[in-house]
């Protein structure tokens, strides 16, 4: 089942998550508690069957609703009932530490580069093919964009249970384009920029001045072979203090 068509836009994403904060805070009074509502809301949402997400024709009041509905119930009880839980295909935890099944399918990606005899692109390369993703997604040029990605290309969208952000891995050039021009797609407020990520340059997209993503490329030759797609906001606290070092996604 392609999941591409689901993702949204960081605005989107972002402007969600506050009105959920917004909604818990209203009723409970503390920051603390309504985010244990929050993760408790997109916890049941991700719960759901995929057909029954996919007859919600507005998750953000869906989402609302629910979140009401818990802060009427005891909100730090539903954080005991499932302390561990997350989604399922379940995104990594909020300490930063990967989720066994994502690093298996980054190492997958690599082993399978090396099993086609395909090499990383080397640093100058990698740096002009990452520089051309980002003016594709800016300007949102789909056939610039496809025409750096490998057909069999993979993206891997880590929202850690905390936005509404794609659960399964999208695979496929049209796919992965599709999926990273709604994602990035030009919203005000909304800015990208090339940034060192684990060492190499990656993309790091802002929305009202505060990292809302961070995404580093895997490039071998002149294609694009894996995206992962950093959306946990755990993962990027470090990203939006003013003083710490931008220099890691919180990727395996």
């Amino acid at each position: 089942m392609d999941r591409s068509s689901d993702s949204v836009s960081i605005a989107e994403l972002l402007d969600e998550r506050r009105h959920l904060l917004n909604v818990a805070c209203s009723i409970l009074g503390t920051g603390t508690e309504a985010e244990h509502v929050i993760a408790e809301t997109y916890r049941q949402w991700y719960e759901l069957p995929d057909p029954a997400r996919a007859r919600i024709a507005t998750p953000r009041s869906w989402l609302a609703q629910l979140a009401g509905s818990i802060c009427s119930a005891d909100p730090w009880a539903c954080a005991l009932d499932h302390p561990f839980r997350t989604a399922p295909v379940a995104v990594a935890d909020i300490e930063g530490r990967a989720d066994p099944d994502r690093t298996e399918l980054a190492g997958h990606a690599r082993r399978s580069l090396r099993a086609r005899r395909l090499r990383p692109a080397p640093p100058r390369q990698h740096d002009a093919v990452v520089r051309a993703v980002r003016l594709a997604c800016v300007t949102g040029d789909a056939p610039l964009l496809g025409s750096l990605l490998a057909h069999d290309v993979t993206a891997v969208f880590d929202g850690g249970g905390k936005v509404r952000a794609l659960t399964e891995p999208v695979h496929g050039g049209p796919e992965v384009a599709h999926s990273l021009l709604t994602l990035l797609a030009p919203r005000p407020g909304t800015t990208l920029h090339t940034h060192s990520v684990n060492g190499r340059t990656g993309i790091v997209a802002r929305y009202d001045d505060r990292v809302a993503a961070v995404i580093s490329l895997d490039i071998a030759g002149s294609h694009v072979v894996l995206a992962w797609v950093t959306l946990n906001p755990d993962k990027l606290r470090s990203w939006n203090r003013p003083t710490a070092a931008r220099g890691s996604s919180g990727r395996p």
